[in-house]
């Protein structure tokens, strides 16, 4: 029962986690163009707040994430191959987590690099990956 648990509450803190990293792109989307300071200003309160909302969420997907494996086994980890290419995936999700962080302080700092485009495609790209990890955790097949 206990494996069950740390299983629900891993897939509860990783779509908590996604639904956060979704939606700060999108935040920066309306970001890039606004015009107004005052907007901008609201702006870079909502990103802060969103990204460190979620940071939480995302250690503690890792956190259940490692626990699960330790129940499991090793023999288990050596064998599930798909596992491995999820791991991938998920680091690259981190990564991702990480970037977007860096993009909360350029905004904080009125340096916007990019077009509202970008921070569309942004925030669309991990789509795929996450479409990718869910289908190897639960086809577990490679």
């Amino acid at each position: 029962m206990t494996l069950l648990w740390i299983k629900a509450l891993h897939l509860f803190f990783m779509v908590a986690w996604m639904a956060g990293i979704f939606y700060l792109p999108r935040l920066f989307v309306y970001h890039a163009t606004a015009k107004e300071q005052v907007v901008r200003d609201q702006f870079k309160v909502m990103e802060r707040r969103l990204w460190f909302f979620v940071t939480p969420f995302a250690l503690l997907t890792l956190v259940f994430g490692i626990w699960l494996i330790t129940l499991y086994g090793k023999d288990w980890f050596v064998a599930a191959k798909w596992l491995h290419i999820k791991i991938l995936l998920v680091f690259a999700i981190y990564i991702y987590h990480c970037y977007l962080y860096v993009l909360v302080k350029q905004f904080a700092r009125d340096e916007n690099k990019h077009s509202a485009r970008f921070y569309r495609f942004l925030n669309e790209a991990p789509v795929l990956v996450l479409l990718a990890v869910i289908s190897l955790a639960v086809v577990k097949s490679w």
